[in-house]
């Protein structure tokens, strides 16, 4: 039988303000403009696009104490977290249209918060070419979005660790990243200490994405939450020139339909993140009708019925 999903909601947040490159904050509307609404609709999802969250305009400064538009961070993130809390209240499923990574925080840190309040675990998939687990004294540019998993398991300023009242948001052992291949040196080391679980490149090379998506996703059961944090730019550029931080090497057109395919198979995603996708960098929205196409996917599109 087709499967069902919860309803869904749809929530806007153009802005780049965590970005390095300008064009991240036309995201949402270039997603809406590739049919995102229309494709989940024929699915047989029931849709609803709650429209844009509000927030500061980008200054485009420099960092101060090491972090770059701080204050206009919290904002953006703060009213996301609401938004993302209030949809799930009424038990939708929250799609956040970015927008630049750094929103992770807020989307995260309020589907966090939700699973304790509901007795659920939380699993968090990381889809990226970057592991964003840099710190201030890590990363010279000091751009926020390259530094949200770190913030989420408390290592940050505490306007952003602390952004739901409680810190971490969530532990190391709750994410699993996938596709990562473009990681600081310092960046390294904390993403050992912290014992954060990566499947780079090269291990998805050697065994192959069916492997590496059945280690990510074992131990899902009826009580976890999964939410999918999918960066634009974990995949290969040559797919998916649409991005500010493009890294060669990533996941081809097939492998990423096979990742998209069996999160949907779990039948547990309730949350989703799509980021940093780029018009401006675009051709023809050639990266955003890719990415409806995905994640079309994640909500059970395949080539054949499969029990």
């Amino acid at each position: 039988m087709p499967r069902t999903f919860p309803p869904v909601s749809l929530i806007g947040v153009p802005t780049d303000i965590g970005a390095g490159h300008r064009g991240a904050r036309m995201g949402p509307d270039a997603l809406r403009i590739a049919g995102l609404g229309e494709a989940l609709l024929a699915r047989g999802v029931d849709v609803v696009d709650t429209g844009n969250v509000q927030g500061p305009a980008n200054p485009w400064i420099e960092p101060v104490h090491g972090y770059r538009h701080l204050d206009e961070v919290v904002a953006w993130n703060r009213a996301l977290m609401d938004a993302t809390a209030a949809e799930l209240a009424k038990g939708r499923l929250p799609i956040m249209l970015g927008g630049d990574h750094c929103l992770a925080i807020g989307s995260i840190t309020a589907i966090a918060r939700h699973c304790r309040q509901q007795g659920k675990r939380l699993r968090v998939l990381w889809l990226d070419a970057h592991s964003d687990f840099n710190t201030s004294a890590v990363t010279p540019s000091g751009n926020i979005h390259g530094m949200p998993v770190a913030c989420l398991c408390g290592i940050g300023p505490d306007e952003l660790t602390r952004l739901g009242g409680e810190a971490p948001a969530i532990t190391p052992a709750e994410v699993r990243q996938i596709g990562i291949r473009s990681v600081d040196p310092e960046e390294k080391k904390l993403i050992k200490d912290h014992a954060v679980d990566v499947y780079d490149m090269r291990y998805i090379d050697e065994v192959g994405m069916k492997r590496t998506m059945e280690t990510a996703l074992e131990g899902l059961d009826a009580d976890t939450h999964l939410h999918v944090s999918f960066d634009v730019d974990f995949l290969d550029p040559s797919i998916a020139p649409g991005v500010g931080t493009t890294v060669p090497g990533g996941p081809n057109y097939r492998e990423a339909q096979l990742v998209m395919e069996m999160i949907a198979d779990t039948g547990r995603m309730g949350s989703l993140d799509i980021v940093e996708l780029n018009p401006v960098l675009d051709r023809r929205n050639r990266t955003a009708k890719l990415t409806v196409d995905l994640v079309e996917s994640l909500f059970g599109k395949s080539t054949l019925m499969r029990d």
